[in-house]
């Protein structure tokens, strides 16, 4: 990854949700004709393009994973462990049926809450008891993150290298190169077009909305 720009696409639920959601969630969770359509456009381009999955759906699974390996494509999931084994999201078993299908596990942590402002209390439940837990499941050790809500600052990240995460995953968008802590992602929505997926992909973005998003993430990481 050191001398080529990536992107990652960042997908949560797809198809009809099989628990109830919190508020908000909605609009992260889109179609099964979408994720097949998204997908075709990112296969053509799978050397520069990443993909992963937060909050531990079932759908990661059950159709997540068949759209990947129909496309011989591979992703990164981020589940949460406080839901592990609930209805509807993933358990023990289906963590490692993704392992087995060459994909990867990371931590999105216990409880699905942001991780700005965090003591240490919380951080330890949400960054160490998180990981914790999730290796257990797999039998692997974790050393990638996604933060929820894309909510940072400047001692989140610290909080992240002292539990012990070498990669972390932000929701700023945009490209990037080599190894930032955090690596930014695009998260697709209820209301994402086949025309927004391949401006992202094509790294299509006006000037003024990339100034924005920089100044966005500048300010995260000063805070």
């Amino acid at each position: 990854m050191q001398n080529s720009k990536f992107r990652i696409i960042n997908f949560h639920g797809i198809g009809t949700p099989k628990r109830p959601l919190e508020e908000g969630e909605e609009h992260y969770w889109i179609s099964e004709q979408q994720y097949s359509s998204f997908l075709d456009l990112v296969a053509p381009v799978r050397d520069r393009v990443l993909i992963t999955f937060d909050d531990g759906n079932l759908s990661d699974l059950e159709t997540g994973a068949k759209g990947l390996q129909d496309r011989a494509l591979t992703a990164t999931f981020f589940p949460l462990a406080g839901r592990l084994n609930e209805p509807g999201a993933l358990g023990k078993d289906q963590l490692q049926e993704l392992l087995s299908l060459g994909h990867k596990i990371g931590s999105h942590g216990y409880d699905h809450v942001s991780w700005k402002h965090m003591d240490e209390g919380q951080a330890r439940k949400e960054l160490r008891d998180a990981k914790a837990l999730l290796e257990d499941s797999i039998g692997q050790q974790i050393s990638e993150a996604a933060i929820p809500f894309g909510m940072y600052g400047k001692r989140t990240l610290r909080q992240l290298r002292s539990a012990g995460y070498e990669r972390v995953y932000s929701s700023d968008g945009g490209s990037f190169q080599g190894c930032p802590f955090p690596i930014p992602r695009w998260s697709v929505r209820a209301d994402t077009t086949e025309l927004q997926v391949a401006d992202f992909l094509d790294g299509k973005e006006p000037a003024a909305s990339r100034v924005r998003r920089y100044l966005g993430k500048l300010k995260k990481q000063i805070i």
